[in-house]
């Protein structure tokens, strides 16, 4: 057998990890494959809640993640030290140092006051993009981002002036305020 192959038929698994039985009738979820060029929080977030039933189960769950890798990724790990990994905390920790590099930056709150609507863009336009950048910072202030909405439209919209008159009282009331105005601009249409 050639070392190449030596290699890979070694676990990263601790012996505990990989003689745990697998619980009878298990079926493996549907998984999205790690290409190693998407956010690694993300799919672990996402492994987790696919596999929520056998969380208490770590022998399961280290060893079904290696399902949920692709090619590309699976040799990264085929990689790691025999015996290395003892739970799956640290699969999970050792799976971000390798991807690290993919991790999205969330946007700071900030870049809500740069969003301005275009010339020549329609409300829907602007407020896709807006809802886009809202959901990339997941922030939880509502007054800001009404505002920030409101500062981001052009001085003479009529939405804009609503807003100021009368500003939402919560995220609800601000997209209750948007279709209303977006129904008016598709009828001008």
């Amino acid at each position: 057998m050639s070392h190449a192959l030596r290699k890979v038929a070694q676990s990263p698994f601790s012996n505990k990890i990989v003689r745990a039985e697998m619980p009878n009738r298990f079926t493996r979820p549907p998984f999205n494959c790690y290409d190693g060029k998407t956010d690694p929080v993300e799919h672990v977030s996402y492994y987790i809640q696919m596999m929520s039933l056998h969380t208490h189960n770590d022998a399961l769950m280290c060893k079904v993640f290696t399902s949920s890798l692709g090619l590309t990724t699976l040799r990264r790990f085929n990689r790691l030290q025999k015996g290395s990994i003892r739970s799956f905390y640290e699969l999970i920790q050792e799976f971000g140092v390798q991807f690290v590099t993919c991790n999205q930056v969330p946007q700071p709150v900030d870049a809500l006051l740069s969003m301005k609507m275009r010339a020549g863009e329609t409300l829907c336009s602007y407020a896709s993009r807006y809802w886009e950048l809202y959901n990339e910072i997941g922030g939880d202030n509502e007054r800001v981002v009404a505002n920030t909405f409101r500062m981001g439209l052009p001085e003479d919209s009529r939405l804009r002036e609503s807003l100021t008159k009368k500003p939402p009282e919560g995220m609800r009331q601000l997209m209750r305020h948007i279709e209303e105005y977006k129904r008016l601009e598709d009828d001008r249409l």
